[in-house]
């Protein structure tokens, strides 16, 4: 539903439109996209292993979240996620602090919901929520077969996260046509596996190399910002940008999400986030302040002040 200006403040900007599912980056060396069944030409880079510093002293982490309904919605439609999880427990994370790789795993998700009323909030909960009771009894497995068992664990989490709100959506009147996106990172020694689908992002900050957004944004505004048919600012001003083609629910009857690795170095950072932090920030400046300060209200709080248009959200995640 497409927002309006307020008749009380005509100069003020609109909220943004809405999402709503659609009719139908660069290399680093140190990433690449695992092929869907049946599309092995989605590999996009060489992995590189982690050295003998990953493998003998145990990384640490450190992160920093914050989310902001914006100025002018009502609703925070956006929900991320701080959890760390071993063989015996799980933790949930505080939106400020550290920890170490040693024996744990770590995930960190965002997710923005979408539909009408509260629709959108309950659908951005359910994934994170469901991601807290899916994910941490495959610790381990993953790391047995690192070759393909992370890729097979995230997929079947978004494919049970899509039934789910599907399933809603089907039987209750007032939850049909929600939806939301999910970008999700998993931490384990050395890596960073991610799983992702519609427009949230995840930036990829190496200590020694340029920002580079790992993740596609599913819609046909990202396709022509990938090949090259339109830039940065035409993407951000163009009239179908909050037009989806994948989500989690959203009528959508298969999904296709994006899965892939990172191997982590001492330095790099992440940056996971709403569509609403790249609508107030350009690239050039998120870069800037992701590289800065490990403070995501630093990012969300300018973005909300130059734009503020819709819910913004960002955890910034650094290896040391």
């Amino acid at each position: 539903m497409a927002g309006r200006a307020s008749p009380q403040c005509v100069h003020a900007p609109a909220p943004r439109p809405r999402k709503q599912l659609a009719g139908q980056g660069a290399s680093t060396g140190r990433f690449f996209l695992l092929p869907s069944p049946g599309s092995p030409h989605r590999i996009t880079a060489e992995v590189t292993t982690p050295g003998p510093e990953e493998s003998l002293h145990p990384q640490t982490l450190h992160w920093s979240g914050m989310t902001h309904v914006g100025r002018f919605r009502k609703n925070n439609e956006d929900a991320f996620l701080g959890l760390t999880f071993d063989a015996r427990e799980i933790r949930y994370l505080g939106k400020i602090g550290s920890g170490s790789l040693g024996g744990a795993d770590f995930v960190f998700a965002v997710s923005d919901g979408m539909g009408g009323a509260k629709s959108g909030e309950f659908a951005s909960k359910i994934a994170v929520e469901k991601i807290t009771r899916l994910l941490p009894p495959s610790f381990g497995m993953a790391a047995q077969q690192m070759e393909t068992g992370f890729g097979d664990i995230l997929r079947e989490l978004f494919e049970r996260i899509h039934g789910a709100i599907s399933d809603l959506g089907r039987y209750y009147p007032e939850c049909h046509g929600m939806g939301a996106t999910l970008s999700l990172c998993w931490f384990m020694p050395g890596w960073m596996c991610f799983g992702h689908i519609g427009d949230s992002r995840i930036y990829f900050l190496p200590k020694d190399g340029d920002m580079v957004q790992i993740t596609h944004d599913h819609s046909h505004v990202g396709w022509l910002r990938r090949s090259g048919k339109i830039n940065e600012r035409e993407a951000r001003t163009h009239p179908g940008k909050s037009s989806l083609s994948q989500a989690l629910g959203g009528g959508n009857q298969k999904i296709d999400p994006q899965i892939g690795r990172v191997g982590c170095q001492s330095g790099d950072r992440f940056l996971i986030c709403s569509d609403g932090l790249v609508d107030g920030l350009w690239d050039k400046r998120i870069n800037e302040l992701a590289r800065k300060e490990l403070d995501a209200s630093k990012l969300v709080l300018e973005a909300v002040a130059d734009s503020g248009r819709d819910n913004t959200t960002a955890l910034l995640i650094e290896i040391a």
